[in-house]
């Protein structure tokens, strides 16, 4: 039983408590493991951000057109299911071949994310 008053945190993936991972600073949900992230060296829009090829515990908004720093891209923020927060993108269109390695991929900026579990 749930006293009134009570927050419940809810996630819809857990990730493996022996795997290095990513998780929301805010609400400590489970964001991504360390196998799948591509590169540290992406900039967000409140700075440094990293590039994952797969996330969990997020949900999309609407994709939108946007002029980024290598170019114009088809984007939907990404939140935490749990607490809500906008933490980056996914990048649904790259307009520019040279760009189209990151299609499907997330970005999730520095600021909404801490390490957790096996990190040395």
């Amino acid at each position: 039983m749930v006293n009134a008053g009570t927050a419940v945190k809810t996630y819809r993936s857990y990730l493996a408590p022996s795997q290095r991972t990513y998780s929301c600073v805010h609400c400590r949900a489970h964001l991504a493991i360390h196998e799948e992230l591509i590169s540290k060296s992406f900039q967000g829009s409140q700075g440094r951000a990293y590039l994952f090829n797969a996330v969990v515990n997020v949900s999309c908004g609407p994709a939108e057109e946007r002029v980024l720093l290598t170019g114009l891209h088809a984007v939907a923020d990404i939140f935490c299911e749990n607490c809500k927060t906008a933490l980056g993108w996914k990048y649904e269109h790259a307009f520019e071949n040279s760009q189209k390695y990151k299609e499907g991929k997330y970005i999730i900026e520095l600021a909404h994310m801490v390490k957790d579990n096996g990190w040395n």
